[in-house]
């Protein structure tokens, strides 16, 4: 019998390891056939940014860890790129999986497509039309390099399209941040970080932010100062800062000013989350403002107002299908809305195929694609499999 097809799944920043879970759970379900091997470029590093998440989602030790650090975004692209370069160079590998749009996705790619490794994007196709965000710029070069395109949304298939991509990369599989987010949402009701924080469930709001466009002007973070003074004097604000966000607060705000907001609001100024606490936060959260892509998705799950901070989004399906309102980053604007939240007002139509079954669709599609002869591994027979639609 062949060997079993290695696939290596690139894991980098907080977001990527709740998209990789489901995806190595379901490869590892294949034994005789593929082979998942993580690495982890090292672009999120310390314990509640990276390795909290391997501990909660049963994620093995990686493979590699690159170890690239923080950086500017040429520093940190171009580490990962010869790094992972020599992973490959010294590994067997069939296959690269990238998620997302970190730095460390559109580098494996790149790095992988020179070596002409296939690859595969999982979260291809979404698109803010916003070429100066560094996430989008993220996203076009590792769709142009992919072999294999994984769409969380028919928008995101339409997007390929228009790119002229053909219709045979494309795989429509759903959404595998929701995979895990219905897995793991039973275990997040066991989280005690309400009592620890003393919040009454319903009735206080989340803030996260962390991009450079929101957290790295002295402009925005005075806009951001004043959206945390006047919500936090609505109800209780919980803030798990990003580190990022707390380096620039403390540097482009006024001591004296920032001082004064901390010392007269209701504001819960918090360490970053591991993901169950998280998810205890947002689901019992009144209202959620972020700035994050994988929050607008998460808080359509679970039903909870979010009010994004940016004036586009890649993910347009959680405002037609879900419960976000896209309001930027207009302190007033954000203030009235955080009065007006509540969960009767959300809509609870699901986006399609955000059903938990995305990572089985993925598997099912590539051992299509290496034409692996399913029949003859025992495993699979306890699974039916997932239907693929392009």
């Amino acid at each position: 019998m062949n060997s079993p097809k290695h696939i290596v799944l690139v894991a980098a920043a907080r977001p990527n390891f709740m998209k990789i879970a489901p995806i190595y759970a379901a490869l590892r379900q294949y034994p005789r056939l593929l082979a998942p091997h993580i690495v982890h470029t090292g672009q999120h590093y310390d314990y509640y940014m990276s390795k909290v998440f391997f501990d909660e989602l049963g994620l093995p030790e990686p493979a590699a860890h690159l170890d690239v650090g923080s950086g500017t975004h040429g520093a940190q692209t171009g580490r990962v790129l010869e790094r992972f370069e020599q992973y490959l160079l010294n590994h067997p590998v069939d296959l690269v999986i990238v998620v997302g749009d970190v730095n460390s996705t559109a580098a494996a790619a790149l790095a992988a497509a020179k070596l002409h490794i296939p690859v595969a994007h999982v979260e291809a196709g979404l698109r803010s039309g916003d070429r100066r965000m560094p996430e989008e710029l993220n996203r076009l070069m590792a769709d142009c390099l992919a072999d294999i395109l994984y769409t969380p949304s028919p928008d995101a298939a339409r997007n390929l399209r228009a790119e002229g991509v053909p219709e045979d990369k494309i795989v429509f599989v759903g959404n595998v941040m929701v995979d895990t987010l219905m897995k793991f949402l039973p275990r997040a009701d066991d989280s005690t970080l309400l009592e620890r924080l003393q919040l009454p469930p319903g009735d206080y709001a989340v803030l996260t932010m962390h991009r450079p466009e929101n957290v790295d002007d002295r402009q925005q973070i005075q806009l951001l100062a004043d959206l945390i003074e006047q919500v936090s004097a609505i109800m209780p604000l919980v803030f798990p800062i990003h580190p990022r966000s707390a380096k620039n607060l403390s540097a482009l705000l006024p001591q004296r000013h920032w001082d004064k907001i901390v010392a007269n609001a209701d504001l819960r100024l918090i360490d970053p989350l591991g993901y169950l606490d998280f998810l205890c936060l947002q689901k019992n959260a009144r209202v959620v403002l972020t700035d994050s892509g994988g929050i607008q998705e998460e808080t359509t799950i679970l039903g909870v107002p979010c009010l994004t901070l940016r004036e586009n989004t890649e993910r347009p399906v959680t405002i037609t299908h879900g419960t976000n309102t896209l309001v930027g980053l207009h302190p007033g604007r954000v203030a009235d809305l955080v009065r007006r939240a509540s969960p009767a007002d959300t809509v609870p139509e699901r986006p399609e195929k955000w059903d938990g079954k995305a990572a089985l669709r993925i598997v099912e599609h590539l051992l299509q694609y290496f034409a692996c002869p399913t029949t003859a591994d025992p495993v699979t027979t306890r699974h039916r499999p997932a239907e693929v639609v392009a």
